[in-house]
């Protein structure tokens, strides 16, 4: 049995939507198909066509194929690079535990 859809938050929704039109116009700018991006990437041309219009249940490691085709799977390397709030809290904790200790 299929698993229940997770709720997506509109502002979610809009970062798919922007990625999906970021996929689409790297496409176009290299003059590649949807047919033979679709290939390249081994996923169907469906497939591709959610991805460019940033459907949540596209899964990321199909981002990951599609952003390997046009040679931009370094950016994938750039999410989530720079943790600023968790390194905020990790300080936080860590001055807390020094408090402690003295």
């Amino acid at each position: 049995m299929p698993s229940k859809a997770q709720p997506i938050y509109p502002s979610e929704q809009k970062i798919l939507v922007n990625l999906g039109e970021r996929i689409k116009l790297a496409r176009l700018r290299r003059g590649i198909s949807a047919d033979t991006l679709a290939a390249r990437s081994s996923i169907s041309r469906m497939t591709l066509h959610r991805a460019e219009k940033g459907f949540p249940a596209v899964t990321l490691g199909t981002y990951l194929r599609i952003m390997a085709a046009l040679q931009l799977q370094d950016d994938f390397n750039l999410l989530a690079k720079d943790d600023v709030l968790g390194r905020r809290l990790q300080d936080i904790a860590l001055s807390k535990t020094r408090k402690c200790s003295t």
